[in-house]
C-alpha cells in the first residue's frame, strides 16, 4: 500500500539520494500514485512519501516549517471532524502526546530540531505497516518489504520461522516478515533514530493502557459506545475523494448505514458478487440500500477475472509482498473495479472482531509430508506460538495481533487501489469496548440496539445467515437451513474433507455442487482450480523449477495437484499455499524486484 520509504544514514548524500529514489519507484505501483522526496543532508534523513490522489491530507507530505522541524505522514487522521485539513506538522510540534494524539492508522517521520534526532512512529495497531532493516550503513524503512529489497538484495533470504508460521496460520507472527533480517516496527511504536541508527525503541502507548480500564455498567457501558460511535462515524465520511459503501449482508455495514446521514440518492453502495447465481450478500445489501434510499450496484467475478487470473494471482503477491494468498485475487479484481466507482471505500472491517470478538483465523494442518522433514518440523512450533498469543486479552488479540497480521496481506491489497475506511477501529470506541461488563462482551446485542437506535427500520431485513433480531422465533428454522448451505458452500468451495470428495467425483454427473455454490461466496476456487484454472495450476506447480524447491516433496506435491485436478480429492488449501510460495519466490527470491520506469515522476522538497 502507499506509504513511506526512506532511510537514515550517514553515507554521502549521492548515495543514499539514490538509494530513496530507487525505494520510491519500487512502490509507485498505479498512474494515481504520486511521489514526492526530501532531504535533510545534515541530518542524514532521506525520506520518500509515496500517496494516492486524492490524499485525505490539506498539504502535501513531507511538510516543513521554519525552524527547521520536518514530518513525513501517511494514512488519515480522524481526531476531529475533517481529521487532516489543518498542518499535521505544526500539532506534532505543539502537542506533547504526538503521536498518540491522531487516531487512525498511519505511520510517520518526524525530525525536530537540529539535534534532536528523528522519530520513526506509526499507529496503536500496527495496521499501516512499516518494514525495517538495522543495516551497518543505516537504518532502512518502508511501507513496502519490496523496497528495502530494491536497494538491499541481499536481503531476499527466506526466514523459516516466518514461512512456517505462514503456511500454518496464513500470516507472519511477532512483527517478523518472511525475511530474516527484515521485521515490522511494532504497534504504537516512536523510536529514535540519530546518526543512522535506532538508538532508543519507544512506545507511546501499549494494550494494557486499554485492558486496566474499569468496566462500566451494562446501560452506562452502551450509552458510552452508542455516543463514540454517533461521535466519531461523520468524521470517517469527511474529506476529500467521494465515499462509496462496501455492502454485505451482514450487522457491522448495516450499523453503518443506519447512522449515516447522507442525503437519498447521493451515497454509491455496491456488494460483490458472482456468476453463478445472487448471493445473500447481494439480496440483503440491496435492501438495506432501498430502505436508506441509496443507489447500489453489484459488481461481478466471473469470466473476466478467470480469464486473467496469472495476472492477478502474480499482482496480488507482487502489491503484498506476499503476505496475502492468491486466493485474495478476486478482491484485488473488484477492488480495481470499486475504484471507477469511489476513491475512498466504507467498511464495515473489524466490526465482527471487536463488536463479538470474533477470531478470524487459526493454524491448519496441511499435509505434513508436502514439505521437507527441516520444515515440517518448524509447523508445530508455529501452532505453539499461536496458542500463547490469544491466551491475553480476547479484544487485544482482535486488534493488536489479529488486525496487523492476519488482516494486513487483504488491507494492503486493496488499498494499493483505494482508501479503506472503517469506524470499527476508532480510538475512543475501541478504548470504550474495552469497558464492557463481562457478561455484555461478545454477543450481538449491542449490534442490535445501534442498529435500532440508528434506524429501526433495518431490523426488519434478515441477515445473510437469516438473522432477524424482531422474529427470532420465526426466523430459528430459517437460520437452520440458511447454516447448512453456508457450511456446504464452504465444503464445496475448499473444506470438503478428502473421502467426501471422493463421493462427490462419483457423483459428478450429477453436479452436486451447483446447489450450493454462489449462496454465500463470490469465489469458489476448488472448483475453479480443478476446471478453468486447471491448465495454470498444473504450468506453475508441475513446473520443474517448482518441483525443485528445496522445502517442498516433490511427488507430494505431484500427488496433490493431480488428484485436485482429477476430482477426486480436494486439496485447494494445500494449492493456495503453493501457488503462493511459488509466486513469492519467483517474484522475491529468485531475482529482485523488477524497477519501475525511470519516468516516475518524483516531487522534490
Amino acid at each position: 500500500m502507499p506509504g513511506l520509504v526512506g532511510v537514515i544514514t550517514k553515507m554521502p548524500r549521492p548515495r543514499a539520494e539514490e538509494l530513496v529514489r530507487r525505494m520510491l519507484a519500487a512502490v509507485h505501483h498505479e498512474p494515481f500514485y504520486e511521489n514526492r522526496l526530501s532531504i535533510d543532508e545534515d541530518r542524514g534523513v532521506y525520506v520518500g512519501c509515496c500517496t494516492r490522489a486524492p490524499s485525505s491530507l490539506a498539504r502535501p507530505m513531507p511538510q516543513h516549517n521554519a525552524a527547521g522541524d520536518m514530518l513525513a505522514f501517511s494514512g488519515e487522521d480522524f481526531s476531529k471532524p475533517g481529521g487532516g485539513r489543518t498542518s499535521l506538522l505544526a500539532r506534532a510540534v505543539d502537542e506533547p502526546d504526538f503521536p498518540a494524539s491522531i487516531n487512525g492508522r498511519f505511520h510517520g517521520l518526524l525530525v525536530r530540531g537540529r539535534d534532536e534526532g528523528a522519530v520513526l512512529f506509526n499507529d496503536r495497531y500496527g495496521l499501516h505497516r512499516i518494514y525495517y532493516h538495522e543495516g551497518s550503513d543505516g537504518l532502512y524503512f518502508a511501507a513496502e518489504a519490496k523496497a528495502i529489497l530494491e536497494v538491499c538484495p541481499e536481503l531476499a533470504d527466506l526466514d523459516p520461522e516466518g514461512l512456517a508460521e505462514f503456511i500454518s496460520c496464513g500470516c507472519v507472527l511477532e512483527n517478523r516478515s518472511l525475511f530474516k533480517r527484515i521485521h515490522i516496527l511494532p504497534p504504537g511504536s516512536a523510536w529514535l533514530c540519530r546518526d543512522g541508527k535506532v538508538e532508543r525503541k519507544d512506545s507511546y502507548f501499549r494494550a494494557a493502557d486499554w485492558e486496566q480500564q474499569p468496566p462500566l455498567e451494562p446501560e452506562a457501558y452502551y450509552e458510552l459506545l452508542r455516543q463514540r460511535f454517533a461521535t466519531s462515524l461523520p468524521r470517517y465520511f469527511s474529506g476529500p475523494g467521494r465515499v462509496a459503501v462496501s455492502l454485505t449482508g451482514g450487522f457491522d455495514t448495516r450499523i453503518i448505514m443506519a447512522w449515516e446521514q447522507s442525503a437519498p440518492g447521493t451515497l454509491p453502495c455496491y456488494t460483490f458478487g458472482g456468476a453463478t447465481r445472487i448471493s445473500h450478500d447481494v439480496r440483503v445489501a440491496r435492501q438495506v440500500a432501498v430502505l436508506r434510499d441509496q443507489p447500489h450496484h453489484v459488481i461481478p467475478v466471473g469470466a473476466e477475472f478467470l480469464e486473467r487470473f496469472s495476472h492477478y494471482a502474480e499482482r496480488t503477491i507482487y502489491l503484498t509482498d506476499g503476505c496475502a494468498d492468491v486466493s485474495r485475487s478476486a478482491d484485488l479484481y473488484v477492488n480495481e473495479i470499486a475504484r471507477r466507482v469511489a476513491p475512498v471505500r466504507m467498511t464495515g472491517n473489524y466490526g465482527s472482531e471487536v463488536l463479538r470478538r470474533v477470531r478470524a483465523f487459526k493454524p491448519v494442518a496441511l499435509m505434513p509430508e508436502l514439505f521437507a522433514p527441516e520444515l515440517s518440523a518448524c509447523l508445530p512450533r508455529a501452532a505453539r506460538t499461536y496458542r500463547s498469543l490469544v491466551r491475553g486479552h480476547p479484544l487485544s488479540f482482535a486488534v493488536f495481533r489479529q488486525a496487523p497480521w492476519h488482516h494486513y496481506g487483504l488491507l494492503a491489497l486493496e488499498e494499493s487501489q483505494l482508501s479503506v475506511r472503517t469506524p470499527y477501529l476508532d480510538n475512543e470506541f475501541v478504548a470504550t469496548l474495552y469497558r464492557a461488563p463481562e457478561h455484555a462482551a461478545g454477543g450481538p446485542d449491542v449490534s442490535v440496539r445501534l442498529i435500532a437506535d440508528g434506524d429501526p427500520r433495518l431490523l426488519d431485513v434478515e441477515t445473510d445467515r437469516a438473522v432477524r433480531p424482531r422474529h427470532p422465533t420465526v426466523s430459528s428454522l430459517a437460520r437452520a437451513v440458511r447454516e447448512f448451505s453456508f457450511k456446504a458452500e464452504y465444503a464445496y468451495d475448499y473444506g470438503m474433507p478428502r473421502w467426501l470428495a471422493r463421493i462427490d467425483h462419483a457423483l459428478a454427473p450429477l453436479r452436486l455442487e451447483r446447489l450450493f455454490l454462489g449462496r454465500h461466496k463470490f469465489y469458489h476456487f476448488r472448483v475453479w482450480y480443478r476446471d478453468a484454472l486447471a491448465r495454470y495450476v498444473r504450468d506453475t506447480l508441475l513446473d520443474a523449477t517448482t518441483l525443485s524447491r528445496p522445502y517442498l516433496q516433490r511427488r507430494t506435491v505431484e500427488s496433490i495437484v493431480n488428484g485436485h485436478l482429477r476430482g477426486g480429492r480436494n486439496h485447494t488449501l494445500e494449492i493456495h499455499r503453493l501457488l503462493t510460495l511459488e509466486l513469492f519466490h519467483r517474484l522475491f527470491v529468485d531475482r529482485r524486484p523488477a524497477r519501475q520506469p525511470a519516468g516516475v515522476l518524483i516531487h522534490a522538497s
